[in-house]
């Protein structure tokens, strides 16, 4: 099977023989590696606003408020 490498776009056979698969070279695959390391590319894990924009991810802080507002068994099954 061929598959498109994902930095380049260079066909590269999906097999064993393919060390960097689904990349063609090491070098493509440390490009990407470098977009994913500054954040050029993500995955996003929140519902975007009505505006589009996705909603920040809540810090400990935030966390352990909406924890301690829990009745106590709330974690007990």
């Amino acid at each position: 099977m061929l598959v498109s490498c994902p930095t380049c776009s260079k066909k590269v056979e999906w097999n064993e023989s393919s060390l960097f698969r689904p990349f063609c070279c090491k070098r493509c695959q440390l490009i990407d590696l470098g977009e994913w390391s500054n954040e050029e590319k993500f995955i996003a894990s929140n519902s975007p606003n009505s505006d589009g924009k996705n909603q920040p991810l809540p810090d400990v802080e935030d966390i352990e408020a909406i924890l301690a507002q829990q009745q106590q068994d709330f974690f007990k099954e």
